[in-house]
């Protein structure tokens, strides 16, 4: 059995500002950064074999963060970034909230199938161990959907610095 720890990265300035980050890099707040401290705190007695974190910077620094003090061997993968926005990126959402997304947005199909993608190359790298996998939160629900086959908005939405056991 392989047993993720999916973590959404800490709060980001953009988050704040209710920026779609989408492939930028973000930036960590200062609240972001003490969430992630508490967390590390909570994740202490947990043992991990590895991390697979996305290569976007605000999931980078979290992982930074939650992983001072432990050896860890860190894989970074584009296959763990957050929806592409395309030309949203960097839009506040209330501007767009009643907009009709333009074709180079990602769509929730593309999505889920680079989630499956996802849970393969864990499937293939890292059978029977425990991973803590640091994300995105619509790429973490669409990773959760795609292994429970639950629609992704029946999903609960996962709030900065927080995690979800999953099982494979």
């Amino acid at each position: 059995m392989t047993t993720l720890y999916l973590v959404r990265h800490g709060e980001t300035e953009e988050n704040v500002n209710h920026i779609l980050q989408g492939h930028l890099p973000g930036h960590l707040s200062a609240k972001g950064i003490e969430q992630l401290q508490t967390l590390r705190e909570e994740l202490l007695p947990i043992h991990f074999d590895a991390v697979v974190c996305s290569d976007l910077t605000r999931c980078v620094d979290s992982t930074r963060i939650l992983t001072e003090n432990r050896k860890l061997s860190i894989t970074y993968t584009a296959l763990l970034r957050e929806r592409d926005w395309g030309s949203f990126t960097g839009r506040n959402i209330q501007d767009i909230q009643h907009t009709t997304f333009p074709g180079d947005v990602e769509s929730v199909e593309d999505l889920l199938t680079r989630a499956g993608h996802f849970l393969q190359f864990i499937r293939e790298n890292y059978e029977g161990k425990t991973i803590l996998v640091v994300s995105h939160g619509l790429f973490c629900r669409a990773i959760r959907s795609a292994c429970t086959h639950i629609p992704m908005k029946d999903i609960d939405r996962m709030q900065n610095a927080t995690y979800r056991i999953l099982t494979l």
